[in-house]
């Protein structure tokens, strides 16, 4: 008794000397002065409240899956590579997603279909591939004047991105995630100068997707060629001009090397936004630990690319600059590009409820974002030398 006693009496000796420490850092307002401002809270982190009492165990089961994606050896194949590593780490090696080289398994535009059915446990994509299944897909991966880098990440983590796109794929027995974004876009590799409207009408491009359709309305003759005959129509003045990817990705295609202009900007891709996703029946196996970890792994690799991809850029343009010329559409051209785009998309609304969704919700984001973009617009981060000279303007 005597012992605990004296352990209590320690106890309220240490209570009464916080007490007076505590009064002694935060003194009581004297009367009548002002009362310091309570800090209200502001905004939530969802995912706090949905683990807050959530029980972890670590599972002990090892779990192989099998994963291939459509990219043959470009550097996108790295990007599904290094979520495959990632999952790996994190999970302590429990959890092994095997990254196959595309078709091994199953032909590259095969890998939606068969992992739905289950011949594949996933797959990495672009999710415009699969516009043949519903246009909205297209949404989710490249707008023309959509949504950029920063935009999609806002517009899918915290306003219903995400939501809408469990329910699209959900439907086909397939669970995705955002994996991967690289960024803007370049413009049309073209043996063609054009900066006019009237440029473009008669040419000969390669591209894909709702990009496609637009440039037939403006009067452009538009195939769909896959990535390995480009090189070939171009060289051969099959076609006039390509588009395919970021800077980084066309370098190892050779564009540059039988082209004579860039024509700038992008405004077909702003972003290009990849994903990974899973066949539902494998997923609902996985317990709950390691399916956390693949949804942080998914996350970490889509900051990761952009920061990986934009890096790469930088050298990637000064060998494209060696070869070709970069020229940039007019204005008036970049506007009226938009006002077909528009009109070809807001058709295409009319026509597919689910593109609507995806589209009205996006353009609200970008109609909520827009005071906070005009506030902070003349701060781009352009050298200093460059800004001093009045160059401040993304």
């Amino acid at each position: 008794m005597k012992k605990v006693g004296l352990a209590v009496w320690i106890g309220m000796l240490a209570v009464a000397f916080l007490t007076v420490n505590a009064i002694a850092q935060n003194p009581p307002a004297a009367p009548g002065a002002a009362q310091p401002k309570k800090i209200e809270k502001f905004g939530e982190d969802k995912r706090a409240k949905e683990w807050a009492n959530k029980k972890w165990e670590t599972s002990t089961k090892k779990y192989t899956l099998r994963m291939s994606d459509p990219w043959g050896g470009i550097l996108f194949h790295d990007i599904a590579q290094h979520f495959c590593d990632s999952v790996k780490a994190a999970s302590g090696g429990r959890l092994e997603i095997k990254l196959f080289p595309t078709g091994a398994i199953v032909p590259a535009m095969e890998i939606f279909e068969a992992t739905s059915k289950g011949t594949l446990d996933a797959f990495h994509s672009w999710p415009g591939y699969w516009k043949g299944k519903n246009e909205a897909f297209v949404a989710f991966a490249s707008v023309p004047y959509g949504l950029d880098f920063e935009g999609y990440n806002i517009w899918y983590y915290e306003r219903g991105g995400k939501e809408m796109f469990d329910e699209l794929y959900g439907r086909y027995n397939l669970v995705p995630f955002f994996c991967g974004n690289v960024g803007q876009e370049l413009g049309l590799h073209s043996n063609k100068r054009a900066t006019k409207i009237e440029d473009f009408k008669g040419m000969k491009v390669r591209t894909v997707g709702w990009y496609m359709d637009i440039l037939t309305q403006l009067g452009v003759s538009v195939t769909p060629l896959p990535g390995p005959e480009i090189y070939l129509a171009l060289e051969r003045g099959v076609i006039d001009g390509c588009e395919f990817s970021t800077p980084a990705a066309n370098v190892p295609q050779g564009y540059h090397e039988i082209t004579k202009y860039v024509i700038e900007p992008g405004v077909h891709q702003p972003s290009c936004q990849f994903d990974v996703v899973f066949n539902k029946n494998k997923w609902n196996e996985l317990p709950d630990d390691l399916k956390a970890i693949v949804e942080i792994c998914a996350k970490e690799t889509q900051l990761w690319a952009n920061a990986w991809q934009e890096n790469l850029n930088i050298e990637a343009l000064k060998i494209i600059g060696a070869k070709s010329e970069f020229v940039k559409m007019d204005d008036a051209t970049i506007v009226e590009f938009a006002k077909v785009s528009f009109k070809y998309l807001e058709d295409l609304k009319a026509k597919n409820p689910d593109v609507k969704k995806v589209l009205d919700s996006q353009e609200e984001y970008k109609k909520a974002y827009a005071p906070w973009r005009e506030m902070r617009k003349g701060l781009a981060p352009w050298p200093q030398e460059d800004f001093l000279k009045g160059k401040m303007l993304q």
